[in-house]
């Protein structure tokens, strides 16, 4: 995966909007093969990095915070 991504679930802090969407954009990036896509394609790229985000926000508002053990 993209090293650049980093892990949000965070016991102290939530992460913010544009961390989401940054790790969002970096794995639309990633698995589409594009830095920067066509104008052809640059609605469904964004759409794409949209969804991922909301899904991302999705589930770490869902899971439990990380045990301390």
């Amino acid at each position: 995966m993209c090293r650049s991504i980093k892990t949000l679930r965070r016991p102290a802090e939530p992460p913010t909007d544009d961390e989401i969407g940054a790790a969002a954009l970096q794995y639309v990036r990633k698995i589409s093969g594009y830095r920067v896509p066509s104008q052809k394609n640059q609605a469904a790229f964004e759409a794409a990095v949209g969804e991922v985000a909301e899904a991302t926000r999705r589930l770490l508002e869902s899971v439990s915070p990380a045990a301390k053990g």
